[in-house]
């Protein structure tokens, strides 16, 4: 049976291999994001009508709900990995999904899946993984069978970390070593991700 799909950040880096394997399955979707007119390669992973593209944020309760009516599961990827301008931590991290899981819960969504962090906790130093830890707790209240993801660095063709360094690679003698080599992190790759 094709399930009908909302995915919130549905043009970022996890979303759009998220919507290559759903339209694969056969499942029918509406992809969601501030830019999402931008991404209209998203459409050629489906079939005909099969890939709706709206620009909506996450943050917009007014067109929220008719963009969730009628969807199975709704999946938030939306995230951000430092604040700029209007892009605040706890805003799309904690407040904005928060939201989305009782305006699903509420247009009658079966699942939640909703994408934190490893490392998401209350006491962090980082503002970012406290902001993840407050959203998850945001969303369980709001929406208790939700699914939690917590992946560690996500790469990928398309990433901002392992191309980065890729690129510093081929003009530095030298790399950053990281925390003094101190720091520990298992990176997954975007298509496991978008799997699970």
């Amino acid at each position: 049976m094709n399930h009908r799909v909302a995915i919130l950040g549905g043009p970022g880096f996890i979303g759009r291999y998220i919507v290559k394997r759903l339209a694969e399955r056969g499942d029918v979707l509406a992809v969601g994001g501030r830019h999402a007119a931008a991404a209209k390669f998203l459409k050629l992973k489906g079939d005909v009508g099969q890939v709706g593209l709206f620009n909506i944020a996450i943050e917009d309760e007014r067109l929220l709900p008719a963009f969730l009516s009628g969807n199975d599961t709704v999946i938030n990827c939306v995230g951000i990995l430092r604040e700029s301008g209007s892009q605040r931590f706890d805003r799309l991290h904690h407040t904005a999904p928060a939201r989305l899981a009782r305006l699903a819960r509420e247009a009658g969504a079966e699942r939640f899946i909703h994408f934190s962090a490893i490392g998401a906790d209350p006491r962090a130093t980082s503002a970012y993984a406290r902001s993840k830890a407050a959203g998850e707790q945001a969303v369980r209240d709001a929406f208790p069978t939700a699914t939690i993801l917590r992946p560690s660095i996500v790469f990928g063709p398309e990433d901002q970390f392992f191309n980065r360094f890729a690129g510093l690679a081929m003009v530095s003698p030298a790399l950053p070593l990281i925390g003094g080599g101190l720091s520990r992190f298992q990176p997954v790759y975007v298509g496991d991700v978008a799997d699970a």
